[in-house]
């Protein structure tokens, strides 16, 4: 992977290769990290990170809830991500901050583990590479997603991520890009790292949150584009043979933007994209790259 020149962490930019850890480090060993991944497009007017309040917002949210020290404002640590973009001189990357306990010892209680924060600019080209054009395939995973009476899906934990990390292996030995997982019930959740859309009759429709998703800031920008679009949209509960009849299905994200699905469990939905995920796609990349004047608020310009 090609690196930068400059990594953030805790309160100093240092250089990629010295961004190390001691091997006893607590988060590493359980799990306990809450991060974030937002993207840096170019536009007109330069530079621009998208959403990246509500991002950071998101992992204030996260620290409150799970009880983490966090000792930046979310004003803080835009400004910092900014000063980083600017110091590795991109126009384009995607962010990683990351807040985890330290080393200090071994054990399940993090009680007097220092806490640790730091932000990274990554060169980060598109998450399905040259099939994010015209579509992917996806697997239904015989891994169900955790329920939220497990661990809360609406924190961005790295704990969580091991639910999806077995479902993805599972998803690419079987010969598919992606798997697509359910909760217990036969509820459809989301993707490994993605919220899930689907069209049916000109309706665009997608689980709700209770149904074990993340609260995806893609997920929710393409909720408005879609209304300002005049396309209906519906949160409901969906099942598995509701993705094989769909008109259209598509995967939604930071790293997977807006990306076609062209077939599920060998089924095929469509040849390529469809015509209402191309519409959204394109309107989703007109706003991200600064020309759509009505969505500039969601732009911080670096």
């Amino acid at each position: 992977m090609k690196t930068l020149k400059k990594i953030w962490m805790n309160g100093k930019f240092v250089d990629w290769k010295n961004a190390q850890l001691h091997v006893l480090t607590h988060g590493l060993h359980y799990g306990l990290a809450i991060f974030e991944g937002m993207r840096c497009y170019n536009t007109p007017k330069g530079p621009a990170v998208f959403r990246m309040r509500d991002h950071y917002q998101r992992l204030a949210n996260g620290c409150k809830s799970y009880k983490f020290t966090l000792k930046y404002s979310i004003d803080q640590m835009c400004d910092i991500t900014k000063k980083l973009i600017r110091m590795n001189k991109v126009r384009e990357c995607y962010v990683r901050p990351i807040i985890f306990t330290g080393y200090s010892k071994i054990g399940l209680d993090p009680s007097g583990c220092p806490y640790h924060f730091a932000i990274s600019a990554i060169p980060f080209g598109k998450y399905f590479g040259e099939k994010a054009e015209n579509g992917i395939t996806c697997g239904i995973s015989s891994w169900r997603r955790m329920r939220g009476s497990v661990l809360s899906p609406h924190v961005k934990a790295s704990a969580n991520y091991l639910n999806s990390v077995i479902a993805k292996k599972e998803a690419i030995d079987e010969g598919y890009d992606e798997a697509i997982m359910m909760l217990e019930n036969g509820h459809i959740s989301e993707g490994t790292g993605e919220n899930l859309f689907i069209v049916k009759d000109g309706v665009l429709a997608t689980p709700p949150l209770h149904d074990g998703i993340l609260a995806g800031l893609t997920r929710n920008s393409l909720i408005r584009l879609a209304g300002e679009m005049g396309i209906k949209v519906e949160e409901r509960s969906m099942l598995r043979d509701e993705l094989y009849t769909a008109d259209e299905v598509f995967l939604c994200g930071t790293a997977a933007e807006v990306t076609p699905v062209v077939q599920i469990d060998h089924i095929p939905i469509t040849t390529g994209p469809g015509i209402i995920t191309s519409e959204i796609r394109d309107a989703f990349f007109k706003i991200v790259r600064g020309k759509d004047e009505r969505f500039l608020e969601w732009l911080d310009f670096v």
